[in-house]
């Protein structure tokens, strides 16, 4: 409601507000088995992820909606079905998710240790972590990728000084890259070095 307005004025301007939220006031209702199926389809269809991601996401929103299900079985036994029923059908597939998961990490500019955090922080198994890690070539890659994002090294301004190389190798080794990627990349020389270095020609 706002002040200095007129009472039919601001009725007008309350009715408004309601038309634009109409479900501010209205609690949502409970999920039942069918509503926490549609849920779970229109998440896979929407975003790629991962088995357990999408565990977590149904149990969170029965969380916050409640659940109208049937029996007094636990609310993560339908979660299970469902999440279990996705794998089989092909809906969800964690070796699919983490393989292009790793690919976009890649690309980003991350190296193998932040892409394990990041996969295994979406339940990916070690055994599947291991079958889609990325070789030497595609980390030499992604370290180079990142260095002349964020211009570090011989992607920056030329006579850097020690303070800022130590700076520019602390981001490389948060980014998840080996401490030698790193300081090969840092100390290169010229920009031609770290593309011959990132191609496996020095």
């Amino acid at each position: 409601m706002q002040a200095g307005l007129p009472n039919r004025a601001r009725l007008w301007h309350d009715y408004g507000q309601m038309r634009q939220n109409p479900r501010q006031d209205r609690a949502p209702k409970p999920l039942t088995p069918t509503a926490l199926n549609d849920m779970a389809l229109r998440y896979v269809a929407r975003f790629a992820t991962s088995a357990a991601k999408l565990e977590h996401y149904l149990l969170r929103k029965i969380r916050e909606r409640g659940w109208e299900g049937e029996g007094h079985a636990p609310v993560s036994a339908p979660v299970s079905a469902i999440v279990e029923r996705f794998v089989a059908a092909g809906y969800v597939d964690d070796e699919v998710y983490a393989r292009s998961k790793t690919g976009s990490l890649l690309r980003r500019g991350y190296g193998k240790r932040r892409i394990d955090q990041t996969l295994g922080a979406a339940g990916i198994t070690e055994e599947v972590r291991d079958a889609v890690a990325a070789g030497e070539a595609e980390l030499r890659g992604a370290a180079l990728a990142l260095a002349r994002k964020r211009r570090f090294g011989p992607f920056g301004k030329a006579d850097q000084d020690r303070a800022v190389r130590e700076k520019q190798l602390s981001a490389m080794l948060r980014a998840g890259h080996r401490l030698d990627m790193a300081r090969e990349l840092v100390n290169s020389s010229s920009i031609e070095a770290a593309e011959q270095w990132a191609a496996g020609d020095e």
